[in-house]
């Protein structure tokens, strides 16, 4: 089975938390051939808000992404088509550090009048599985790579960065998800 790991950044604000404010800043994705692969493909793109085009200073500083990064990036109409080509028509499972990222690209689908891809519900909460399989509390990305022994690869809040770190602990929960029949090509 193949898996398309995926972390998006989004426009934030410091002590803001409302998630229908948010816009995709940036789509970082890390494609797993199976369950214990190595990424074979990678995508990232950088996506200019629309609503909010000006970035926050906090967001900048959470981020690294810079405000001339998404000034001279494509709309999210585009940049998703781009995603959804990328990812292809062979089967995959959509995994992500948690249920934001599924949520954020419903609610710029939405936004934009994007069709939302039913493939994307096959989707794996990869925190929450890890979780479930170390019997421990979800917790963060950062978190559960100091856990395993992992250190943290690049910048964290970079969607590629982040997505690269994912994919690495998505290596040890997806083949004991697979062996366990909790996931098979048929869910």
């Amino acid at each position: 089975m193949r898996y398309i790991v995926v972390d998006l950044e989004a426009t934030c604000w410091e002590n803001i938390h409302d998630y229908d404010r948010m816009e995709t800043i940036e789509i970082g994705a890390v494609e797993l051939p199976s369950a214990n692969g190595t990424p074979s493909r990678e995508f990232n793109r950088f996506i200019r808000p629309t609503e909010e085009p000006n970035l926050s200073d906090f967001c900048k500083r959470l981020t690294t992404i810079r405000q001339r990064d998404v000034d001279k990036a494509d709309l999210f109409p585009s940049v998703f088509a781009e995603f959804v080509a990328w990812i292809g028509e062979e089967q995959f499972f959509l995994c992500s550090w948690g249920a934001y990222d599924l949520t954020q690209f419903r609610t710029d689908c939405g936004r934009h009048g994007v069709d939302f891809p039913l493939s994307f519900e096959r989707h794996i909460n990869l925190k929450k599985q890890f979780a479930r399989i170390s019997s421990k509390r979800e917790c963060g990305m950062e978190q559960a790579l100091a856990q395993v022994g992992l250190p943290l690869l690049g910048t964290h809040h970079r969607g590629i960065d982040d997505a690269r770190n994912i994919a690495r602990l998505g290596t040890l929960v997806l083949p004991i998800l697979e062996s366990s029949g909790d996931i098979s090509p048929s869910k």
